[in-house]
């Protein structure tokens, strides 16, 4: 009877314990939360993006949404809309963060982080596997802080070999 006692008072204990680690898991990533506006550049063209990032569930996970608009250019003179939502986990077997990106054109991205790549100020993303998307087909995806309301992110492709070009680059400025 003192065993089922004792499990009873600690197991809201052990519950509260898991929550801080978890909270502390993510405590690197509230930098992000918040509304961001953006400058781009790269194969799109020039465009003007808006993002949120705001924690979900409990801070289980940190909810991602985009929408990006490109200029008129030669190659595409209507120009362009993007929009992704993008979901951040941690798995727990794997103790990485993993990151999910639905984007408007068709492709869903998985990434895992690159601890050998990231730091407390850069977070580098390489992707797993992507659906709707040719399947040598690699992607980057790299968030470095510059300060505490500036951000710039590095989008970079393979196709076959492993090099790595840039396809997108993103200058974000949060808003007040």
């Amino acid at each position: 009877m003192n065993k089922y006692l004792i499990l009873l008072f600690l197991f809201p204990v052990l519950l509260l314990a898991q929550q801080n680690e978890m909270e502390d898991l993510w405590q690197r990533y509230d930098y992000f939360a918040g509304k961001w506006q953006g400058h781009e550049t790269g194969k799109a063209g020039i465009g003007k993006g808006s993002r949120e990032y705001r924690f979900i569930m409990n801070r289980t996970y940190l909810y991602q949404e985009n929408t990006s608009r490109f200029e008129p250019q030669e190659k595409n003179p209507k120009g362009e809309t993007h929009s992704d939502h993008a979901y951040f986990s941690y798995d727990q077997g794997r103790q990485t963060f993993i990151l999910r990106e639905f984007n408007s054109e068709g492709y869903v991205n998985y990434y895992a982080l690159d601890s050998t790549m990231s730091d407390s100020q850069k977070f580098v993303f390489v992707s797993e596997k992507s659906e709707n998307a040719p399947p040598t087909l690699k992607a980057r995806l790299t968030l470095e802080i510059k300060n505490r309301d500036e951000f710039i992110e590095t989008f970079e492709l393979s196709f076959k070999d492993n090099n790595y070009n840039e396809w997108l680059k993103n200058y974000w400025t949060r808003l007040k």
